[in-house]
This record gives C-alpha cells, sequence and structure tokens, in this order.
C-alpha cells in the first residue's frame, strides 16, 4: 500500500465521488475523497498525497481558493475539474497554481491519463535544458540570462543573486525554453514536452503558466512571438 500514488480527490457530488473513487482504486490508486473544500484541506495537511484532484464547484471553500491554499504550503501536483471547458474558473484555477484541469463529465480512461501524465512530469523535472547552453556562460550545470541563473542540475533558479520559487511545471516549462533559447516555441509544442500531451489540448494552460512564469523571473524575459508562440530572450 505504501508505494501506491495517493489521491486527494474533493467533489461535492456523491455519485462522481464515489464513482470516480471506485475507477481510480481499479487503476491501483490509492484515494481520499472529500465532498467540500474544508475537509479537503484538512485531508491535505493530514495525509500530503501525491496529488490533487479539485472540483471547481464545492461548497465550504471553493477549489480556486482551495487549490491557492495548497499552492502556498506545497508543489504537490493540481489537477482542476471543471463542467464547463470556456469557463472563467478554468484559467482562474490555473492562475491559483493548478498544473492542468479536465472537463467534467470525463472518461475515466482519459482522466488516469491526464493524472499520469503530470505524475510524470513532475517525476523528471530535469527535461533537456544541459543539451543547449545560451549565449551567456553555462558553468557546471548553471544557464545564465542575464540576471537570470538556472542551475540544471540542483532544480534551483535565482533572479539577481535572490531565489525564485518555482512549481515543477514552472521549472519543467522554464527549462524548455532554456534549452533553446532565442528560438520560438510553439504552443503545441509546449503542450506534447511539458504537459506530455500526444494529443490536442487548451492552449490556455501554456498562456496562463508563461504569465506565471513571467511574475517570477521577469515579464520581458519570456518574449511573445504573435501567431507562433514564445521565446526566451538570449
Amino acid at each position: 500500500m505504501a508505494d501506491q500514488t495517493h489521491v486527494l480527490f474533493v467533489e461535492d457530488d456523491d455519485v462522481i465521488r464515489e464513482a470516480t473513487q471506485l475507477a481510480l482504486e481499479r487503476d491501483g490508486f490509492a484515494v481520499t475523497a472529500m465532498p467540500d473544500g474544508l475537509s479537503g484541506l484538512e485531508a491535505f495537511r493530514a495525509n500530503r498525497p501525491d496529488i490533487a484532484l479539485l472540483d471547481v464547484m464545492v461548497p465550504g471553500l471553493d477549489g480556486v481558493s482551495l487549490c491557492r491554499r495548497i499552492r502556498d504550503e506545497s508543489t504537490v501536483p493540481v489537477i482542476m475539474l471543471s463542467a464547463r471547458a470556456d469557463s472563467i474558473d478554468v484559467v482562474l484555477g490555473l492562475e491559483a497554481g493548478a498544473d492542468d484541469y479536465v472537463t467534467k463529465p470525463f472518461d475515466g480512461a482519459v482522466l488516469v491519463a491526464r493524472i499520469r501524465a503530470v505524475l510524470r512530469r513532475f517525476g523528471h523535472a530535469s527535461g533537456s535544458a544541459q543539451a543547449e547552453a545560451g549565449p551567456d556562460a553555462m558553468t557546471g550545470g548553471v544557464l545564465t540570462f542575464g540576471d537570470l541563473e538556472i542551475d540544471t542540475e540542483g532544480m534551483e533558479v535565482r533572479r539577481a543573486g535572490q531565489p525564485v520559487a518555482l512549481t515543477p511545471t514552472e521549472m519543467r516549462l522554464l527549462l524548455e525554453f532554456s534549452s533553446a533559447p532565442g528560438t520560438v516555441l510553439s504552443r503545441d509544442k509546449l503542450l506534447e514536452r511539458v504537459w506530455d500531451y500526444g494529443w490536442g489540448g487548451d492552449t490556455r494552460v501554456v498562456d496562463v503558466h508563461v504569465q506565471r512564469l513571467r511574475q517570477k523571473i521577469g515579464q520581458d524575459r519570456i518574449e511573445t512571438v504573435r501567431g507562433f508562440g514564445y521565446k526566451l530572450k538570449a
């Protein structure tokens, strides 16, 4: 049991919660299922799960607020569940620190695939950034871009000498940019490389994460190339 991946699942609909819990357990996950945000936060603090699935619309403490509280305490991966693909709640959840989202109603196999994709990302955050250094110096696994330093071995980032706290997804995204400074990376390519999507995905996931990354490493460090994607200024 100890080697099972532990999922925290917060969903107020009894039928969805019980059916999804059973489906996840059949796929080998250990699941703690809670009906509201406050009990979900308590369960998170008590059990420290490997990943959290949070429905946006839950009572007590909504999923977006719960995600924000979790992110204040941990970099554990978070997937939001939303009933509407075009809902503003999707963007709010991503801005609160979620790593991905799944639209309800969802197929159990799709949900499991997305969970495993997120866990794979978090299991090997180093990516390919060491393959190519930028025009500034790379010494001992440290890439330098102006006042930004990326330690690709220690998985640490500093800006003007001060540590920058990144989630694993943000780190993966930065490593992709730093592996090809000055090269435009399309949203689809970033979805494939960072989010492990072998299929089409919602590019809002990329846009919100780029926005969050800019806030941490400098708004001008990542440039938008309209109609094509993003690139790290070399």
